[in-house]
């Protein structure tokens, strides 16, 4: 569902700016007032999913999320949409973590590799379906159909949650309610410094007061939860070679891999002209080699050790990083998606043997706690290159546009495409290009550096004892 309302989303982006009247910053903030709310509260959902039980959290988040979506549908401006996004934020840091965490308590060594592949193969269903469904919907009704689809997966998940999954919790443990606090108020400060900086300015007053904020909770959240007896997060856990280096690994990948995706959507509409569910369509393949690499990711698990399959995996994607780095004014779809063919089997390679690399290192008892850390440090990548990329590629638009052209259509590929003029359609659209083929060598670098920290830092973990995992409840 998640996977599925971000790629949605990202479709939707064109019908925003028509319908809603929605502005770049106001797209930027419907992305960013989810990323905010969500990886503020990561951390203390996972935390608080080990202690009151993992599916329960699953389920409020569900419920949280598609009521979020339902309220979505209402909205008459682009304000309200954003507070709707922060809400969908609110049951998405529920929803998350519990996901993962359940997997590992519930798989053992054995299976756990499988059952993560699994998780992987399932988010690529949503990056089929989202599009797939998103683009049908956005050209026969209107755009809030997009977030009405959350509506009937939330209630089918739920169900299922109810019925298929068992109730699961870490061994009875004080609450840290100070760590909680800390870290939410730490972590959103820090999300808001990465969203707002680079649009107002890092010597802004805002900007500057949310980075005096960040650091002061985080500074005190480190300090906290190394003298309590009950830490929130085991930080021990940044001692352990393979947990920080996946971690590092996988903020690069987000970083580099975030802001141009975003721009995919907008390539396939504004630049070849694709309609909303043929622009989804376009995507497909993509997922499709994704999803079955994941599956062999898997496999090879079981001869090949983490640390080469997430190197090889991110040196692939890097490769079709290169090839959407040619693309030119004059090419179309062909380069493109060869392009992500190859971006959809290094991610697929690499996809598992991150997350199990990441979640191999985190003891039982803090499975949710531990999913969070990997959902926060996506989450932060990928609002690094929202914020920071997003505004450099708008920039090389903007400077690649000629400055007689009028102020919005210097802003917007969108808006110079809605004023009609031949010419100025034509030089905004190589300009978008050129915008995104510097971002595409912005990924081949921070990918190939991913690939490097992997391989240098990743080590094998010798065979864990046996133990029971957790308290599970009938």
């Amino acid at each position: 569902m998640l996977v599925v309302d971000n790629t949605v989303l990202n479709l939707a982006i064109p019908s925003l700016i028509r319908d809603l009247g929605a502005t770049p910053a106001d797209v930027q903030w419907i992305i960013d007032a989810y990323i905010l709310v969500f990886a503020g509260l990561l951390l203390t959902a996972g935390s608080l999913s080990d202690r009151y039980g993992r599916r329960r959290f699953l389920i409020i988040g569900l419920v949280v999320f598609g009521a979020a979506s339902l309220v979505a549908t209402l909205v008459q401006e682009p304000w309200q949409l954003i507070g709707a996004r922060a809400l969908m934020g609110v049951g998405g840091s529920f929803l998350m973590p519990s996901t993962l965490s359940i997997l590992i308590t519930v798989f053992d060594d054995s299976e756990r590799r499988k059952a993560i592949a699994a998780w992987s193969a399932v988010a690529m269903v949503g990056v089929i379906a989202g599009p797939t469904l998103g683009g049908f919907l956005l050209e026969h009704y209107w755009w809030g159909s997009v977030f009405l689809l959350n509506v009937p997966i939330a209630a089918l998940a739920v169900l299922a949650a109810v019925v298929l999954m068992p109730e699961s919790r870490a061994p009875a443990r004080r609450t840290d309610p100070l760590g909680a606090l800390l870290s939410t108020v730490g972590m959103t400060a820090l999300v808001y410094v990465v969203i707002a900086a680079p649009r107002e300015g890092w010597t802004s007053g805002g900007a500057l007061t949310a980075a005096a904020v960040a650091v002061v909770a985080l500074g005190a959240f480190v300090v906290w939860e190394r003298r309590s007896d009950h830490p929130m997060l085991p930080l021990s856990l940044f001692r352990d070679r393979n947990f920080s280096g996946s971690s590092f690994s996988i903020v690069l990948m987000s970083f580099g891999t975030g802001a141009l995706l975003l721009m995919l959507t907008q390539y396939l509409q504004f630049v070849l002209a694709y309609g909303p569910m043929k622009a989804g369509l376009a995507l497909l393949p993509y997922a499709v080699a994704a999803a079955l690499f994941n599956g062999v990711g898997a496999a090879l698990g079981q001869r090949v050790s983490n640390r080469v399959l997430v190197a090889v995996g991110l040196v692939v994607m890097a490769g079709g990083f290169m090839v959407l780095g040619l693309i030119g004014p004059a090419d179309g779809y062909g380069k493109l998606i060869t392009g992500l063919l190859i971006m959809g089997v290094g991610g697929g390679l690499a996809g598992p043997a991150a997350y199990a690399t990441l979640m191999g290192a985190v003891p039982p008892e803090h499975a949710g706690v531990g999913s969070a850390l990997n959902d926060t440090v996506q989450q932060v990548g990928m609002a690094l290159s929202v914020a920071v990329l997003g505004s450099v590629l708008a920039g090389v638009y903007t400077a690649r546009m000629p400055e007689s052209a009028p102020a919005a259509a210097r802003d917007s590929i969108g808006a110079a495409l809605e004023l009609g003029e031949a010419g100025l359609a034509r030089t905004a659209r190589e300009a978008f290009v050129s915008a995104m083929s510097f971002g595409s060598w912005v990924g081949v670098a921070f990918t190939l550096a991913a690939a490097a920290l992997a391989f240098t830092v990743l080590r094998p973990r010798p065979a864990p004892a046996a133990q029971p995992v957790s308290e599970t409840v009938p």
